[in-house]
């Protein structure tokens, strides 16, 4: 029996593609998935779960309206699970363009949707249903050496990225406080894990290293962040789906902060261990210039929603990480493939004098 209708924006991505597995092989959900499969999206990301009758896909772009206002129609979700968007800082410094579509004209574009939608639904249906919008900590700024970002902390983004971010933040609750569109806005820190597109820190250095190649650390390799092992990540959404209280907001972390120089470093002694080179793996790190308006630290308190829906996370940084690490070395077939298209490494984000 179909317990819910979950349509997820982005699927094919990172942090869609784990929900979406999860979805599939740990519950009784009916899922559709919508992505436009852009440079980050992968259907190999979906091979696991694609033989499913439960799921079905649409390639689509959340910002064209016919192309929502018809899988929305079609599949009658009981929860639209909103992760497309734009994500990387970098990109976000090359071509800002880009995230401001996405991030803001598309979130709109699934919001005016959805409101549609939920308006005509029957009163059980309405009641039960939610738009559930996947953001980021970063629209909270930078961090000094101590505290950390709560759901009531004030935003303060930096980069184009974490702007077009809070924007979306910002509209979604818009709809809520407004339309009284049924909504929920989850805020993450730095997710890594398997199947995690190689331009990201932890990806980009585990598959240099198979390489061979450099490993560059920006700056001084001192910002901090909260890594959140993408499962864990999965499993805090499939939760708020069923149990979240509409218009509350949960930050969902792991308390697991790490500098990204000894990030960079754990990655290169796991190397040494499972891939044993001469010297080790240390000596390929290359400080490089620092990303321009790199925010110093990010932490996030999760205790709300480890409070009230009784979340917490699996993995530490180490376990989660040497899962990480194997899993890139047993899936060379997996990143090679991303590695011959789209992205081959270069250094993104660099503002030209």
């Amino acid at each position: 029996m179909i317990d819910m209708r979950i349509l997820v924006t982005g699927g094919a991505g990172f942090i869609g593609s784990a929900v979406s597995r999860r979805l599939i092989n740990e519950t009784q959900n009916e899922l559709l998935v919508f992505d436009k499969l852009t440079y980050a999206g992968n259907l190999a990301s979906l091979q696991p779960v694609v033989q499913s009758e439960r799921f079905s896909f649409i390639q689509g772009d959340i910002c064209d309206r016919k192309a929502v206002e018809k899988a929305v129609t079609d599949f009658a979700p009981d929860v639209v699970m909103h992760l497309a968007a734009e994500s990387h800082v970098d990109r976000s410094i090359d071509g800002p363009a880009a995230f401001i579509g996405t991030n803001l004209v598309g979130v709109f574009t699934m919001l005016d949707v959805a409101l549609s939608y939920w308006r005509k639904l029957s009163p059980e249906r309405a009641k039960n249903f939610k738009f559930m919008h996947i953001s980021t900590d970063e629209v909270f700024g930078s961090l000094g050496d101590e505290g950390f970002f709560h759901e009531n902390t004030p935003y303060a983004p930096t980069s184009p990225y974490s702007a077009s971010k809070a924007g979306s933040d910002h509209l979604v609750r818009a709809w809520g406080h407004t339309y009284g569109l049924p909504v929920i806005v989850t805020n993450c820190s730095n997710n890594y894990g398997p199947y995690h597109f190689p331009e990201k820190l932890i990806p980009l250095m585990i598959i240099n290293a198979i390489e061979g190649k450099p490993l560059p650390v920006y700056g001084k390799g001192e910002n901090i962040r909260d890594w959140l092992y993408v499962e864990d990540h999965a499993v805090a959404l499939l939760l708020v789906a069923r149990e979240g209280t509409v218009g509350e907001s949960y930050n969902v972390g792991s308390n697991n902060e790490w500098r990204n120089i000894d990030v960079v470093g754990a990655i290169c002694d796991l190397m040494n261990e499972f891939m044993p080179r001469s010297g080790g793996y240390r000596d390929l790190i290359n400080y490089v210039m620092d990303r321009p308006g790199h925010d110093l630290r990010y932490a996030i308190d999760s205790s709300k929603i480890q409070r009230e829906l009784g979340w917490r996370p699996a993995e530490r940084f180490e376990t989660g990480l040497r899962k990480t690490v194997k899993w890139y070395l047993d899936n060379k077939v997996w990143w090679q493939a991303v590695r011959s298209g789209s992205y081959r490494g270069e250094r993104l984000g660099v503002i030209a004098d």
